[in-house]
C-alpha cells in the first residue's frame, strides 16, 4: 500500500486512535514515535513474525510482569559528541548511566524466565549492560551540577585544602568582628561572601578605618562589602585551589566522555533494541488490556472473526459479533436501519485486519483468522467537502473511482453506504455496477446498502451474500448481532409507528411502495421470524444437551459409587471368609490334638499317610468355607421352575433372596425378596440354593476349644526327643499353622543324633505340597540340627 493510501484508508477505519493508544504505553519518545508510525505489513511472514512476537510477550508478561523500562533516554548525540573527542556535561553523563541502568535491569528481568523459550531472545542478547562504565559515572557525580569528592585523588586534595583555607579566612574575619575595636564600623556582626571572597558589611561612613578591598555595596549604599587586607592573601589561595578543582573536575568529565564515547556503539544498538523491545511488549499490554488474541493468519483472503469486538467501543456496551468474509463468498452486502450497527461491523473487519498486519492482536475469540492484503482500501463517512463544492454523493464517487483504480486480487474493500445520496433507482443500478466491478478484479468486498434491490442482487448472485444487524422493534434498539445469510430490513413502517406517526399516514405510505417491493420485505420479514424461531429452539436443544449431558455425569457418578460399594462388600466378604477360615482351622487342630492324646494313651498314632490326607481333607474344608466366588455367567440352567419360598441367589450383585411370586406368562421375571427390597429379577440371572439337612453328629464330645485364630506367630518347630511318626504329625501341623498366618521360612529343629528324625522330616517335606525348598542350616543357623524349609 503506498503511503498516502495507508495514511487516509486506514485513518478512515480509525487506526490512527488504536496506534495512539499503543504509543500511550511505551517508555519513552522514540518508542512512542514508533507506535504511532507502525504501517501494516503486507508480507504473511513478516505479519505472522510480528504477532508471534507479540505473543510471547504477552506471555511473558503474564508469568513475570512488564520489563522495566522507565529510564529510556535518547542519548545518541551525546555519545556520538562524545565519540567524537568532545566533553559531555555531567547531566549528560547521568543520563548514559541511566540508560546503561535501564539495559541492566532488562537483562536482570530476562534471566528471571530463562525457562521460558521466546522468539525474542535475539534482541535480548543485544542488550550488553557496562555496569563498569555505570558505576564510573555514578559514583563519580552526584548531580547534574554536583562532582563527588572521590572522583579522583587529586580532587579530593584539593577539595580538601579549600576547606582548610577557607577555615583559616574565616578565623581571621570572625576574630576581627568579634573584636570590640571594629564592631562600631561593621553594618552587621557577619561574614559573607562576595565574588567567591570572603568580606565583613561596612559601614560607608567608616569606609577609611578598615583597611582593605571592596568588592560590592548595598543597593542603598550604606554598606560596603570590604576584604580586610588580612583576609586577601588567605582568599587568594582559596580562588587558586577553586581553579585548581574546575581543571580537576573538566579532566575527570574529558576521561568520563571518552570511556563512553568508546563504548557508544554498543550502548547505542543496546538502546534501540531496547525501545523495538518497549514497542513488542507495549503491543502485549494493549492486548491483555484488549482481551484480545493471536489470529491465525492467511494470505487467501480468508476472514473469520469470532465474538470479535470493535476495540474502540466501551468493551461494557459492544456485542461481540461474529463475521465471516471470502470462504463460501467474497462479497458481504450488509443491510438493515440506521444506527443498526452496520458501520461499526465494517469498520470491525476492516480495524481488525489492519491492526494485526501491524503485529497486534486483535479483540476477538480464539480460533479468530485474518487474511494479510495488499491494500485495506475503504469510503466510510461523510467526505463532503465545501471547499471543492462537492455534494456528499460526489465525493463518495470520487473517493470510490480511485478504489477502483487501485482495487485488484490482493485488496480489501469497504464500503459504507454504496450509492446513497442520488436518485434511489439510479444509485442501486451504480452500486450493483460498482460491485460487479469490483469483484471481477478479485477484490474482498463488504458493503453497507439500504437498496432492496442490492439484497436481490445477493440473493441472485453466486459468492455474494446477504447479512443484516438485527434490530429490535420494541425497544427500537440495534442489538449489534451481525447476522450472515439474511438481509436487512429498513423498518421503516414499524418504526414511525412505536415512535408514534398516525397509523393513516404509515398505511398510506405503504400503498404507495411498489406491490413487488412489499412482497420481498414480506418475505425477508418471514425470513427473519424463521430464523428467531429456529434460533430459540436451537437454544431449547442446547438448554436440552446441557441437561442430558449433567444427567449423564450424575449416571456415571452413581455408577462408580455403587461400584465402589459393591468392591467394599466383596472386600468384607473376604475378610469374613479368612476369619471363618482361621476359626475353622483353630478347631480343627484343636480336635487333632485331642485325637492325638486319646491315641497316644491307646499306643495308637496316625501314620504320616493318613496325617496328609486329613490335611487334605482339611485344606478342602478351607475352601468350602470361602463365600467368595469368582463369576462366571456360563450356561447355567435352573433345575426346575421356581415356586414361592425357594432361596435363590442374584447371581450378578451375590445376594440371596426368597422367591415372593415366580415368573407368571412370558414376562421372565420374578419377584424377589432380598433383606428389606423386593425387586424383580430375571430368571435367567438366579440360581437355585439347595438347602443340606441338618444332621446331629453321633457321639459327637462336647469340649470348650481355644480358638488359635489369634494364637502368636512362630517360625521354629522344635521336633527333638519325639519319634518319627510322632515329630511327621507335629511337623504337619505346624506347616499349616504356617501357611495359614502368611510365613514364608521356616526352621524345624531335629538335632543332629543319628540322623533318623532329620531323614523322617526332610522325607516329609520333599513330598509336601506346599513346601518349595529345604536344606540344612548353615553356620549361625545350626548346621546339620536344623532344616531351614522355604514355602510357596
Amino acid at each position: 500500500m503506498p503511503s498516502e493510501g495507508i495514511q487516509k484508508h486506514a485513518r478512515a477505519l480509525e487506526l490512527d486512535k488504536i496506534l495512539k493508544l499503543l504509543a500511550s504505553r511505551t517508555a519513552c519518545d522514540d518508542a512512542a514515535r514508533i507506535a504511532e508510525n507502525l504501517v501494516p505489513s503486507t508480507s504473511p511472514d513478516e505479519v505472522g513474525r510480528l504477532l508471534q512476537e507479540t505473543d510471547d510477550a504477552y506471555v511473558m508478561m503474564a508469568r513475570f510482569g512488564a520489563p522495566p523500562f522507565g529510564g529510556l533516554t535518547d542519548v545518541t548525540n551525546s555519545l556520538r559528541r562524545a565519540q567524537a573527542g568532545g566533553m559531555l556535561t555531567m547531566a549528560e553523563l547521568l543520563r548514559v548511566s541511566g540508560l546503561l541502568r535501564t539495559l541492566r535491569a532488562v537483562v536482570e528481568w530476562r534471566s528471571k524466565s530463562e525457562g521460558v523459550k521466546s522468539c525474542l531472545d535475539d534482541r535480548f542478547s543485544m542488550l550488553m549492560p557496562n555496569q563498569y562504565l555505570e558505576n564510573r559515572i555514578s559514583q563519580a557525580i552526584l548531580s547534574e551540577e554536583e562532582m563527588a569528592d572521590g572522583a579522583s585523588q587529586a580532587l579530593s586534595a584539593i577539595r580538601r585544602k579549600i576547606r582548610n583555607a577557607s577555615s583559616k579566612a574565616r578565623e581571621v574575619l570572625d576574630r576581627m568582628i568579634r573584636s570590640a575595636s571594629y564592631q562600631k564600623y561593621l553594618q552587621d556582626p557577619i561574614v559573607t561572601i562576595r565574588g567567591g571572597r570572603f568580606v565583613v558589611p561596612v559601614r560607608a561612613e567608616y569606609r577609611n578605618e578598615v583597611p582593605g578591598l571592596v568588592h560590592d555595596t548595598s543597593a542603598s549604599g550604606s554598606t560596603l562589602f570590604v576584604e580586610p587586607l588580612s583576609a586577601v592573601e588567605l582568599n587568594n589561595q582559596v580562588r587558586v585551589l577553586q581553579s585548581e578543582e574546575k581543571k580537576e573536575i573538566e579532566r575527570i568529565l574529558s576521561e568520563l566522555s571518552a570511556e563512553a564515547g568508546g563504548f557508544a556503539d554498543t550502548i547505542l544498538r543496546g538502546y534501540h533494541t531496547a525501545v523495538e523491545l518497549n514497542v513488542i511488549f507495549a503491543k502485549a499490554d494493549l492486548a491483555y488490556r484488549m482481551k484480545a488474541t493471536m489470529p491465525k493468519v492467511n494470505d487467501r483472503g480468508r476472514i473469520v472473526l469470532k465474538k470479535a469486538r470493535h476495540p474502540l467501543i466501551n468493551p461494557k456496551a459492544v456485542v461481540p459479533t461474529d463475521i465471516e468474509l471470502g470462504i463460501r463468498f467474497d462479497t458481504l452486502v450488509i443491510t438493515g436501519p440506521n444506527t443498526g450497527g452496520k458501520t461499526v461491523s465494517l469498520k470491525t473487519v476492516g480495524l481488525l485486519t489492519l491492526m494485526a498486519m501491524c503485529g497486534l492482536m486483535i479483540p476477538t475469540a480464539e480460533d479468530s483468522e485474518i487474511s494479510v492484503f495488499q491494500q485495506v482500501l475503504a469510503d466510510i463517512g461523510d467526505e463532503q467537502s465545501i471547499e471543492q463544492s462537492l455534494s456528499t454523493f460526489s465525493a463518495h464517487m470520487t473517493n470510490i473511482i480511485q478504489i477502483m483504480k487501485r482495487a485488484g486480487p490482493g485488496s480489501l474493500i469497504l464500503l459504507d453506504e454504496l450509492g446513497a445520496g442520488t436518485d434511489p433507482v439510479e444509485g442501486a443500478a451504480l452500486a450493483e455496477a460498482i460491485l460487479e466491478a469490483l469483484r471481477a478484479k478479485g477484490a474482498r468486498i463488504a458493503a453497507t446498502t439500504h437498496y432492496a434491490e442490492l439484497k436481490a442482487y445477493a440473493l441472485q448472485t453466486r459468492g455474494v451474500e446477504n447479512a443484516s444487524c438485527e434490530f429490535n422493534v420494541e425497544t427500537l434498539r440495534p442489538t449489534y448481532r451481525l447476522l450472515i445469510g439474511v438481509p436487512g430490513r429498513s423498518n421503516a413502517f414499524a418504526i414511525s409507528l412505536r415512535l408514534g406517526m398516525e397509523n393513516p399516514v404509515v398505511e398510506r405510505a405503504k400503498d404507495l411502495v411498489s406491490q413487488e417491493n412489499t412482497r420481498f420485505e414480506d418475505v425477508v420479514q418471514t425470513l427473519e421470524s424463521s430464523r428467531q424461531k429456529l434460533e430459540g429452539e436451537r437454544e431449547e436443544a442446547r438448554q436440552a444437551r446441557v441437561r442430558a449431558e449433567e444427567m449423564r455425569r450424575q449416571a456415571e457418578e452413581k455408577l462408580e459409587q455403587v461400584q465402589k460399594e459393591a468392591d467394599g462388600e466383596l472386600e468384607k466378604a473376604r475378610e469374613k471368609a479368612a476369619q471363618l477360615v482361621a476359626r475353622t482351622r483353630a478347631q480343627a487342630d484343636s480336635i487333632l490334638n485331642e485325637l492325638e492324646e486319646v491315641k497316644k494313651q491307646r499306643n495308637k498314632a496316625l501314620t504320616a499317610e493318613q496325617k496328609a490326607r486329613m490335611n487334605a481333607g482339611m485344606r478342602e474344608l478351607e475352601n468350602g468355607a470361602d463365600p467368595v466366588r469368582e463369576k462366571g455367567n456360563g450356561d447355567y440352567v435352573l433345575p426346575r421352575p421356581l415356586k414361592a419360598g425357594d432361596a435363590v441367589l442374584i447371581f450378578d450383585l451375590d445376594k440371596k433372596g426368597t422367591v415372593i411370586r415366580p415368573p407368571e406368562g412370558d414376562s421372565g421375571e420374578a419377584l424377589i425378596q432380598a433383606g428389606i427390597l423386593q425387586t424383580r429379577v430375571p430368571v435367567s440371572n438366579l440360581r437355585l440354593l439347595r438347602e443340606k439337612p441338618q444332621r446331629t453328629p453321633v457321639g459327637r464330645v462336647t469340649r470348650n476349644v481355644t480358638s488359635r485364630a489369634t494364637a502368636k506367630v512362630t517360625t521354629e518347630c522344635d521336633l527333638r526327643g519325639q519319634a518319627a511318626d510322632e515329630a511327621v504329625m507335629n511337623l504337619d501341623r505346624f506347616l499349616d499353622s504356617a501357611l495359614l498366618s502368611g510365613v514364608d521360612q521356616l526352621t524345624v529343629i531335629h538335632g543332629k543324633g543319628t540322623g533318623t528324625l532329620r531323614a523322617a522330616v526332610q522325607q516329609h517335606l520333599k513330598n509336601h505340597p506346599s513346601v518349595r525348598s529345604y536344606r540344612l542350616g548353615t553356620f549361625g543357623e545350626g548346621e546339620s540340627g536344623v532344616t531351614i524349609v522355604e514355602l510357596k
